[in-house]
Order: C-alpha cells, then structure tokens, then sequence
C-alpha cells in the first residue's frame, strides 16, 4: 500500500505528465484559457488516460506478450485511444453541448496526445500490476488536470493583465507554464 502512495504522490508532482515530461502540451495550451473548458478538459483527459491505461495493460498482457504481437504495440495503443476519444467525443455531443463546442478540435486531439500515449507506454515499460497502472493512471491524469487547471487559474489573470505586444498570447503562456513547472520540480526530492 505504501509503494501505491509513493507512486501516486511520484506521478502527480514529481514526474507530473505536463510539467516534469511536457507531454501533451497541446490541448495544454489550447484550452488553459478559460477555466471552464481547462476544467472540461481535464475530466476528459482523466477519464480517457485511466481506461486507456487499464485497457492498454490487459491487451499488452493478455494479447501482445502472449502471442509475440510486442510490434503492434503503438498501433494496439492507438486503437485503443481512439476508441475512448470517440466514446467521450459522443458523450459529450450529446449531455453538455457547450463543453464539447469549448473544447472544439481539442477534444478529439486526445487521440493523438502524447501524455495519453506516454502514460500508457510507461505503464508498460516499468512492467507494472495491474492495480499499479491503475494508480498510475489515474495519478497521472489527476496531475495532467491539477498542471492545467492551474496554469489556466494563472493565465485567466495574466489575460487582465497589461503584458507587452511580443510576449502576448502563446508566448506568455510558454513562459508562465516553464516557471509553473519550475515550481513542481521543487517536489523532486520527495520521492
């Protein structure tokens, strides 16, 4: 139980998707404008991270290794996302119509976002349980949400703000997410 806190506490600060790995930038910078969309978006990553985790694990375990596939690995992986994407995608078209517009082409874009991808091959790689991908996952995911809804609780400030003519926009926000994640590698010596 101990080595499942240390992990979880590991993927949330100290090895954070966004900020220690700069994985999935993309809808990171997309959609931290508002906090609403940052919000939207970060249970849509949550949820596509934790089962494409879990998913990805038991298809590597119980297909790929078991049959000699390992090469299919990326294009198993892929499927896998995309499938979930496709699910949240549905979902949200039809139970929140103002998130899913929010979210315009960011929200398919999961299917190709790295941190999805990252987490999943990482799960893999350092060879995990089942329960300690699950911990993974989600701890990931929830530090993929804590990095943007943070980044957009600054960046609605910085929006108020008088900020010079070259540094406006994507510039500022490239600066603000380096001295955010700064400020996570503070927690590098925790674990």
């Amino acid at each position: 139980m101990g080595d499942l806190i240390v992990l979880g506490i590991s993927c949330i600060f100290v090895n954070n998707i966004l900020l220690a790995q700069y994985l999935g930038n993309c809808p990171f910078m997309g959609t931290s404008k508002k906090m609403e969309t940052a919000v939207g978006m970060a249970f849509a990553v949550v949820f596509v991270l934790v089962m494409a985790g879990l998913i990805t694990w038991v298809v590597n375990t119980y297909v790929l290794v078991k049959y000699g596939l390992g090469f299919l690995r990326t294009i198993a992986f892929i499927l896998v996302i995309a499938s979930l994407v496709q699910f949240v995608e549905m979902f949200l078209k039809k139970s929140i119509p103002a998130l899913y517009a929010g979210l315009g082409i960011f929200l398919p874009l999961i299917t190709t976002n790295c941190a999805v991808m990252g987490v999943c091959l990482i799960n893999v790689n350092e060879e995990y349980t089942f329960i300690e991908t699950a911990v993974s996952s989600l701890t990931y995911a929830i530090g993929f949400g804590l990095a943007l809804i943070l980044f957009a609780g600054v960046r609605e400030k910085i929006l108020l703000g008088r900020v010079p003519k070259p540094l406006q926009d994507t510039s500022i926000g490239l600066v603000t997410a380096g001295l955010i994640s700064l400020a996570f590698f503070a927690f590098k010596g925790m674990v």
